[in-house]
Parts: C-alpha cells; sequence; structure tokens
C-alpha cells in the first residue's frame, strides 16, 4: 500500500467517526441550526443596509451608475423607510439565537420546542441586564438584544433546553389533564412544572450574579469571554486555519462548513455584525473595525464553492484531456458560478481523491492571504456589507465592499490564482489518465 493510500484511510479512520459525532452531538448541533434558520433574517438586514447605502444614499455605487440622485433629488429620504427592518433582525439577534438554541436542543431530546424556546426567552430576560430608572421611568437597555449579548443568549439557549428536555421527561412532573381539555391547554400544563423550576432557577442565579456583578451577566460574560474569544478569532491566521479544517474534512465526504459551523459562528458573528452596524452609521466599509473575519473566505476563497472550484473549472476546460472531466465541467459550470459545487466534490470526485487533496486545501488558504492583503494594504476596504452566498465569485468583494472597483479586481486575481495552481494537477490527472490507459492496452 503507498504512502498516500496509508495516509487516506488512518485519516478515515480517525476523521469520519470524529466529525460523524460532531455533527450529531445535539448542542454543536443545536447552535448551527439555529443560525442556519436565522439566516434570511440576517440576510434582509444586510440587504437593507445595502439598500441604503449602495441605492438609496447619494454616494452609492450604484447610485453614481445610474444616476440616480440628478434623476431623484431626494432619494435619500427613502431610507427611512427601509431602516426599520434592522430594528427587527440585527438588532434583536440575540432574543432569536436564544429562542433557536433552546427549540433546537428540545427537538434533540424529543421535548416540546415551542415550549422550550419560549422558556429560553424567558430565562434570557430573567438575568437580562437591569432596568435604569431615568426621571422615574424604567428603562431597558438594548445593548445586549443585539450581537454583543450573542454568547449570552447561546448558553441560556443551550442550559434551558438541557434542564427542559430532562424535566419534562419525568412522569412526576407532568400534570395529565381530562381528555376533553383543550389540546393547547393540555399541553401548557404538561410541562408546567418544568417550566416554572427552570424560570425560578434563572431568576436565584441572576441574583445571585447580581451581587458580584451588579449590571448582570451579559457585561460579565462580554468582558471575561465573548470579546477576548472575538479578539483572538478577528485575524487572519484564525480564519485560514478554520477554512483549512473545513476544506481538509471535504476530503472524506464530510461537509466542512457545517461541521465547523458552532466554532465558526461563535467567533465571528458579533465581529461580522458589527462591521455591518458601522456601514449602516457611517454609509462606507472604510474603517470597520474588524477587516479580518470569516468574511475574507466567503469573498476571496469560495468561488463555486468550497476549495475554490471554479478556479478547478476553468482549469479543466483549459487544459483538461479527459472526456469525462470536460462532460463534468459542462455539467458542473452553471451550479459553480453560483458556489454550489456538490456535483464538482462528488462527480469528479474530490473525495478521498489524492491527486486534488493539495490543491483543494491550499487554493482557498492563499487566495484568504491575497484578500487580507488587499484590504490591509489599504487597497480595497474591508468586507463589511453582508452578500448572498450565491453571488458569483468575483462580485463577492465587489458588492461586500461596498461597489469598490478594486474589490472586483481583487475577485479576479484570486479567481486567477486558483485557475493557475489547479492547471498542473489537472495536467497531472491527464497523465494519470494516459498512464492507466497504457495499462490496460
Amino acid at each position: 500500500m503507498s504512502f498516500m493510500a496509508k495516509f487516506e484511510s488512518s485519516m478515515e479512520r480517525v476523521l469520519v467517526p470524529l466529525a460523524t459525532k460532531l455533527n450529531s452531538q445535539r448542542h454543536l448541533g443545536a447552535i448551527r441550526d439555529a443560525f442556519i434558520l436565522l439566516f434570511p433574517i440576517t440576510m434582509a438586514g444586510s440587504l437593507i443596509v445595502l439598500l441604503n447605502f449602495a441605492i438609496l444614499s447619494p454616494d452609492g455605487f450604484i447610485a453614481k451608475i445610474l444616476f440616480l440622485p440628478s434623476l431623484f433629488p431626494h432619494l435619500a429620504d427613502a431610507q427611512a423607510i427601509f431602516t426599520p427592518v434592522l430594528r427587527g433582525s440585527l438588532d434583536i439577534m440575540a432574543i432569536f439565537i436564544a429562542y433557536l438554541v433552546g427549540r433546537n436542543m428540545a427537538l434533540a431530546m424529543k421535548a416540546d420546542d415551542l415550549l422550550c424556546g419560549l422558556t429560553s426567552v424567558s430565562c434570557y430576560f430573567i438575568i437580562y441586564t437591569p432596568y435604569r430608572i431615568i426621571e422615574n421611568q424604567a428603562f431597558l437597555t438594548n445593548k445586549w438584544l443585539g450581537p454583543q449579548g450573542l454568547f449570552v443568549a447561546l448558553l441560556v439557549g443551550l442550559v434551558v433546553g438541557e434542564l427542559f428536555g430532562r424535566l419534562s421527561r419525568s412522569k412526576r412532573l407532568q400534570l395529565t389533564l381530562p381528555p376533553q381539555v383543550p389540546p393547547a391547554i393540555t399541553r401548557s400544563f404538561k410541562v408546567l412544572f418544568p417550566i416554572v423550576i427552570v424560570t425560578v432557577a434563572f431568576a436565584v442565579l441572576s441574583y445571585l450574579i447580581s451581587l458580584a456583578a451588579p449590571n448582570g451577566l451579559h457585561e460579565l460574560v462580554y468582558k471575561v469571554l465573548q470579546s477576548p474569544l472575538k479578539e483572538m478569532g478577528t485575524n487572519v491566521w484564525t480564519v485560514i486555519f478554520l477554512g483549512i479544517v473545513a476544506n481538509f474534512l471535504w476530503i472524506f465526504g464530510i461537509h466542512g462548513p457545517n461541521t465547523i459551523a458552532a466554532i465558526r459562528e461563535t467567533i465571528f458573528t458579533e465581529a461580522n455584525l458589527d462591521n455591518l452596524n458601522f456601514v449602516a452609521k457611517h454609509g462606507t466599509a472604510w474603517g470597520a473595525p474588524y477587516p479580518e473575519t470569516w468574511t475574507l473566505t466567503d469573498a476571496f476563497a469560495n468561488y463555486g464553492g468550497s476549495g475554490m472550484t471554479l478556479g478547478l473549472l476553468i482549469a479543466i476546460f483549459i487544459a483538461s484531456r479527459r472526456k469525462e472531466y470536460k462532460e463534468l465541467g459542462k455539467l458542473a459550470l452553471a451550479p459553480g458560478i453560483f458556489n454550489i459545487n456538490e456535483p464538482i466534490i462528488f462527480g469528479l470526485p474530490i473525495v478521498l481523491n489524492p491527486l486534488f487533496i493539495i490543491p483543494f486545501i491550499l487554493v482557498p488558504a492563499i487566495n484568504t492571504f491575497v484578500g487580507y492583503l488587499f484590504i490591509a494594504l489599504k487597497i480595497i476596504p474591508p468586507v463589511a456589507y453582508a452578500v448572498p452566498w450565491t453571488t458569483p465569485g468575483p462580485l463577492i468583494p465587489f458588492l461586500g465592499t461596498g461597489g469598490n472597483w478594486m474589490g472586483l479586481v481583487a475577485g479576479f486575481v484570486c479567481l486567477a490564482i486558483s485557475t493557475v495552481v489547479y492547471l498542473p494537477f489537472v495536467m497531472a490527472a491527464n497523465k494519470a489518465a494516459a498512464m492507466t490507459d497504457e495499462k490496460k492496452a
């Protein structure tokens, strides 16, 4: 057995069971699925930011291209129509996460998901920063309702889900009502005691925390955990490392981005939303506080999907002499333009293909660093605008930087790099096919 075959076999024995356990682990799954379910709402907020400052702002890149300010002198006034969408999306993200994580935990434990999610939201506000009395009026700060409250929201969802799931299994804590009672009432009373126990426990916890931290758990956790985690994670090397791990898992048929989603979202979500809020306030991506987040990978290293396989498709069209590769390339090109690459991952295949392991992992790492250099050298602003993941490759840094034309150039540079790196491996595939044909002959 060759060295590569032994390497593949050993990695498969170690990584496949590990990744399978990670994907099925209910706590990580609850976090991952919560962010997936929340994506349409956060995307709605992101699109409103893009609309307000790319189209409705006189300085927006689309407004300038289409000469909208001269056609509609009061166009900027329309921003007030759409801005409230932010209040219902990005600004209350922690509430959504508390509900969804609790709900997902209940689903995993076969408990009542709706009531568990509601209990999670209840507990989130039980331990929330206390009211402040100003001129005899009670005010609740909204500081921790958005991205800064994410870490506590995750913790609350996980803890409530675990406690609620376990307590609701106990027959002793279930109230059984007569059959003629309406189903909604029966459902509520069945888990009444578990809800009471969980909420009271959080009330006691909130009181104990207030003795040590008068401003509440949110501020304590943010200072001790979330802020250092964000600072540690928002650098190019963390981004590259997580990208390598995600793409390496794909080699064994494991969905790498989904596997690391819980870790990735925990580290980068707040920073990404801080960048988006900066854009919402200043109307530009220049000066965004966190230029080194996962957006580097999305903007420069995932054209065609994981592994930058759009470059592989181009390399196949340029240099491949294998008929099956070219036929597959034709089929995979349309979805690949929109960053869907399962046809290549499983059709070429990339999975367990020793010939393409190196470029599949290496190309995204190189392009992440190249994109970082464009930003670090002030050639382009940070990629602060959220862009749908199905946006064709080079348009992502263009739109993500607010319409900076050098962002489009950077995108095509990265696409060219990926093509050049994949080319020798495609040529090697030609030689391997020729040798195989000779042996058969």
